[in-house]
């Protein structure tokens, strides 16, 4: 995860000699809305299909290593259903997390016409980024990988394959949530499975062999321990940025919780149907 530079560019002031419209291309002609938002990153699509790829594995370990090979029909129908659920709304969250465009602020927008339309008052300063020639908002950074300034920008997720910034960080938090939740609920099954298999013989407590067995369910405890401590730390970090405010790319605005923001978070509704910020 990357951190972007918190000093603003201060290159264009309503003067004529820093404006420099010639360095600036107007802006391409808007997108119809609902346009999908993808980043075209190889880094990041190798580690989003990673992540899909791993909870798919916890998938099969549990459903057929742990759950189908089980006699208790009520214990695997009750585990079943909440791994399940959990997994299907950690990578709906996912999903949305890397199509829901973070924030960007409009591509080549510092042109002369645009900077007099916004009524300046003499000597007043706005800021430029001379990277993606666009006027930048308060608060907004710019992202090497995205190649865009975003709004509220947090940090560049490479697991999600975009940024985390004002319009997606909810999805992003989900996210973490429902994999720290997955993960918790993976190791305490693996420790009662380990506990059956001793207390039974080993060839009737899963289809596959001892020796497979041992292998996939230490496979999957490693697998849940790592991602249950890394979204944990994740998940706490969010929601205190939130809560003060502040974004890991620098920003040190507020000290306070603020509810509109934290309210953002649609709890405890699933992301597909969590309703847009306003």
């Amino acid at each position: 995860m990357m951190l972007i530079p918190t000093y603003h560019f201060r290159d264009i002031e309503r003067k004529p000699e820093y404006l420099q419209p010639e360095k600036c291309i107007p802006p391409p002609y808007p997108g119809p809305v609902g346009t999908m938002w993808f980043i075209r990153d190889g880094c990041g699509i190798a580690c989003a299909i990673v992540t899909w790829f791993l909870v798919l594995y916890a998938e099969f370990v549990v459903l057929f290593v742990m759950l189908i090979p089980s006699r208790d029909y009520v214990y695997s129908i009750i585990n079943g259903t909440m791994f399940n659920l959990l997994a299907f709304l950690a990578l709906a969250s996912h999903c949305r997390a890397m199509l829901t465009d973070p924030g960007a602020v409009p591509k080549g927008n510092a042109t002369k016409e645009f900077i007099e339309s916004l009524q300046l008052k003499p000597g007043q300063v706005v800021y430029k980024c001379p990277k993606c020639c666009s006027i930048k908002p308060d608060r907004a950074h710019h992202c090497s990988v995205c190649k865009r300034c975003i709004r509220k920008m947090d940090h560049h997720c490479p697991w999600v394959n975009n940024c985390v910034g004002e319009n997606n960080q909810k999805y992003f938090v989900l996210f973490t949530m429902y994999i720290a939740l997955i993960s918790l609920h993976a190791l305490i099954m693996v420790g009662f499975h380990f506990l059956h298999c001793f207390e039974e013989d080993w060839t009737k407590c899963s289809s596959f062999s001892p020796p497979t067995t041992v292998i996939l369910l230490i496979l999957l405890c490693f697998e849940g321990l790592l991602f249950l401590i890394f979204t944990s730390v994740m998940f706490g970090t969010q929601v205190h940025s939130i809560c003060t405010d502040e974004t890991t790319a620098g920003d040190h605005a507020g000290r306070e919780c603020r509810m509109p923001a934290a309210s953002n978070l649609h709890w405890p509704l699933l992301p597909l149907l969590a309703r847009e910020a306003r």
